[in-house]
């Protein structure tokens, strides 16, 4: 690391706390707010861009407003639910806005979800209404059965279904100033959103994201990235993201930049975009960008604007090749979580990190690596009770410290819809009686300068194409489909990828078609979270308490040789899997062969 790192990333800490600073100065403030203030002063500059739509600063608040009268002559108020179930779009980011302005809380739901896993999510936040986008809505419809009965469906777009369309609604509504007497304002501490997170097990969890976290995340991230009103973000995440949805989003839009929104990442247009768009900054997952780095030279994948890549996942092998030839002056890395209490900045663009917590902020953002013992899936406990720190370079699980509420709002965990998901997060008399800490379950290892680097995830949920995959979500879509008896799922490496690919082990019956499975499997889950590898068993076998060995199951991993039985990899270009023989093992360790 040069003076020059070190000065410049002395600069982006001051910058993050100076733009965070505001916010407890002006507690009555929230992000939709900022957007209301922004219409008059920026006027004609392009707030969203997508490839059918462009909204000013002046029309994006005049939009905003709009669906905030709507929420008003709906009756909203504080706490009450909408569930928002769209592809990216610029209407998307006017709901939210306008409906959080007046104290509801929406809760952005996966797109790519069906069936039990939908019906799940939607449930867990209870909401009053939900809005769907037309090419969404037969999903809704498929478990509407099972959803809340009072619960006001809408459809936005042109829908033959019988479902009340909201643009119909929105549309001879006020755009003007909204009056504080129509509404009741809502706090920083109350919940603007609900994000959901696979967590370590089970179904999705709601993410309670409050309007203070929106807030600091959108400013900080300004303050990280320098943002301004010359800037371009290229935005090719999803917005049901935290990351895609608010940190890209917010961080643009709180400097007066233009966010360019994009339905979906292309590599093939990748670059043609950032070039036309004149992009300054994009948002990244690693995955997105090993894809770029795989694939053909673009004539114009270094005839570009961009002066910042910021993102998460980028693995150290990745690293130097993309920064390199797709000449990008700065990589900014970070770690965070949805429902996390703390981050992590790699400001000085050392390779392979996720950053680390300078020496003058260490008070503030106490982060610690507990020593992990793998058998009880827990950190290990000295004799006295208490967990053991990680000496440099050992690998242990990251936990943050969780203030008193006297403390402050800084590292509070705002937990999920669920109670019980919410206490299994923190772990308790850790280093003290009484102490309380945010568990991560992320395994990292911190070397003798204090930069953290990832290592893995705890538990059972594994990392696949830029989200997290769920064993227990997996098993239970895969055990409704016809011949299966019971499985196990787990995670396995694939040389050259990111994260972890999905095999399932499943014990089957006469009624068991692979064909028919897979079409199952397709309905059932969305495309990152099925089966790669599917091993067939005889039986599976368990511990004392009954909880599956999978341990040998995980190191066998997908090699022919020693795997016994029908082994299978789905086939990305024909669908369907396809047997898994040594010469096409061979193809998929070389990166022939794509999973």
């Amino acid at each position: 690391m040069t003076d020059g790192d070190a000065k410049a990333a002395r600069a982006a800490w001051m910058r993050a706390l100076g733009r965070t600073a505001a916010i407890e100065r002006e507690p009555e403030v929230t992000l939709p707010i900022i957007i209301d203030r922004l219409a008059e002063q920026m006027a004609a500059a392009p707030a969203l861009i997508s490839s059918s739509d462009v909204l000013s600063y002046r029309e994006l608040g005049h939009r905003v407003r709009q669906f905030s009268r709507w929420g008003i002559s709906q009756a909203l108020r504080g706490g009450d639910v909408v569930v928002l179930l769209m592809p990216n779009r610029v209407e998307y980011l006017c709901i939210w806005f306008g409906l959080t302005r007046i104290g509801a809380t929406v809760a952005l739901v996966n797109s790519q979800l069906t069936g039990n896993v939908l019906a799940h999510s939607i449930n867990t936040v209870a909401p009053k209404h939900l809005i769907v986008d037309a090419s969404l809505a037969p999903a809704v419809l498929e478990v509407r059965s099972r959803l809340p009965q009072n619960m006001v469906l809408w459809v936005s777009g042109t829908s033959p279904l019988d479902i009340p369309p909201l643009d119909a609604e929105i549309e001879h509504l006020s755009g003007a100033p909204l009056c504080t007497d129509d509404y009741v304002p809502p706090s920083l501490d109350d919940t603007a959103l609900y994000i959901f997170t696979s967590g370590t097990t089970g179904l999705p969890k709601a993410a309670k994201v409050s309007h203070h976290r929106v807030m600091q995340w959108s400013h900080w991230f300004a303050g990280m990235m320098d943002t301004s009103s010359k800037d371009r973000m290229y935005n090719c995440l999803p917005l049901y993201h935290s990351v895609g949805g608010v940190v890209a989003t917010g961080a643009t839009l709180v400097s007066g930049g233009a966010v360019v929104i994009r339905a979906r990442f292309s590599a093939s247009d990748f670059w043609r975009d950032v070039h036309e768009e004149r992009c300054t900054i994009f948002q990244y997952i690693g995955e997105l960008c090993r894809y770029l780095v795989n694939s053909p030279h673009h004539p114009l994948e270094t005839q570009h604007a961009l002066r910042l890549a910021c993102g998460n996942g980028l693995r150290p092998e990745v690293w130097e090749t993309f920064r390199h030839r797709f000449k990008l002056p700065r990589i900014l890395e970070y770690y965070a979580s949805t429902e996390g209490n703390f981050s992590l900045y790699n400001c000085e663009s050392q390779p392979g990190s996720i950053g680390r917590i300078p020496p003058f902020l260490a008070q503030r953002l106490p982060v610690a690596l507990l020593r992990f013992d793998v058998e009880s899936g827990a950190p290990r406990r000295d004799a006295a009770g208490f967990c053991e720190r990680a000496a440099a370079n050992e690998i242990g699980e990251a936990v943050g410290m969780i203030p008193d509420v006297a403390a402050g709002r800084i590292g509070r965990f705002e937990g999920y819809a669920d109670d019980d998901g919410t206490e299994r997060k923190v772990l308790r008399n850790v280093f003290k009686a009484g102490d309380a800490w945010y568990r991560t379950g992320d395994l990292m290892r911190r070397d003798e300068a204090g930069f953290y680097y990832f290592v893995d995830r705890v538990g059972d949920t594994y990392r696949w194409k830029g989200e997290n995959v769920s064993t227990a979500e997996v098993l239970s879509a895969l055990c409704e489909c016809a011949g299966v008896v019971e499985g196990v799922v787990y995670g396995v490496a694939v040389p050259g990828a990111d994260g972890r690919a999905g095999m399932a082990a499943l014990v089957v019956d006469r009624h068991f078609d692979l064909a028919q499975f897979h079409q199952n499997a397709a309905a059932r889950l969305p495309a990152y979270a099925r089966p790669v590898f599917l091993r067939l068993i005889a039986a599976i076998e368990s511990t004392g308490t009954f909880k599956p060995r999978k341990q040998e199951l995980v190191q066998e991993g997908f090699d022919p040789s020693l795997v016994h039985g029908p082994l299978y990899v789905i086939d990305l270009k024909d669908g369907g899997y396809v047997p898994l023989d040594p010469s096409l093992h061979t193809a998929i360790c070389e990166g022939t062969f794509r999973v």
